[in-house]
């Protein structure tokens, strides 16, 4: 494989790049700059999200047309949770995602997007409020945003992303990190077989993780089960942020 075809293709130029020789000076010099980078993002997020109020942040797949019965569910479970007054958190881009803040942008609403830059997929959408659309290099402080600033995490069917940002949230109130919010799947049918692999493999078979810890989250499928659920959560408490 020639240099000429390795250098045009960026995954392995990243690889070949992780094994690359540097100087000190190099490298004080590039940590530096993603410091300095790291500190923007995280500033600007706390500064346009510190007053937020009380929000609940959706999380699905970009893939996911208008057409399709889980982005109209989207729209509604985040238009009722507006109506009830919570704010709305999502990734920013499109698919369920839009959905959300289309939702939220109906209901009258907070609509927050927190937009990642990506090779593929990922724009940010319409329905986000222009003093909450927020831009992020990287995604771990935008997943510190989402939990931040979040009481509730509703969860609808979605890929790699969308398990990780739900396995995130498990695993913070799992090792209470934060609070023990209400995680929301919506979709039997989607999340059945994960949920079952989890019970038999990793709860009974491995017991790597505690029976207990499978009451972490509620499994529903109309969006008046999704937002009963929050709503009967916080009856119990008076709304406030998250810091």
């Amino acid at each position: 494989m020639s240099d000429n075809k390795l250098t045009n293709d960026p995954q392995e130029e990243k690889i070949i790049d992780a094994f690359k020789e540097k100087d000190w000076t190099e490298i004080r010099t590039n940590d530096s700059w993603v410091l300095f980078k790291l500190m923007g993002e995280f500033v600007n997020g706390f500064d346009k999200l510190s007053k937020i109020g009380p929000c609940v942040s959706i999380f699905g797949s970009a893939r996911t047309k208008p057409e399709n019965p889980y982005y109209l569910l989207a729209t509604d479970i985040a238009n009722k949770l507006t109506l009830q007054g919570f704010g709305i958190i999502t990734g920013g881009g499109p698919g369920i995602m839009e959905a959300a803040n289309k939702g939220a942008k109906s209901g009258g609403g907070k609509s927050v997007g927190l937009n990642i830059d990506l090779p593929f997929e990922q724009h940010s959408n319409p329905y986000i409020d222009s003093d909450k659309n927020i831009d992020f290099d990287y995604f771990f402080a935008r997943k510190v945003m989402f939990v931040k600033y979040s009481q509730g995490f509703i969860v609808l069917p979605g890929g790699f992303g969308t398990l990780d940002e739900l396995f995130e949230a498990l695993t913070l109130i799992q090792t209470l990190k934060i609070g023990k919010f209400p995680i929301v799947l919506v979709g039997t049918a989607y999340w059945k077989g994960l949920i079952d692999w989890i019970k038999t493999s990793v709860v009974e078979g491995e017991k790597n993780v505690s029976p207990q810890d499978m009451n972490l989250f509620k499994l529903v499928d109309t969006a008046d089960e999704a937002v009963q659920i929050i709503v009967d959560f916080y009856s119990k408490y008076t709304l406030k942020p998250n810091f």
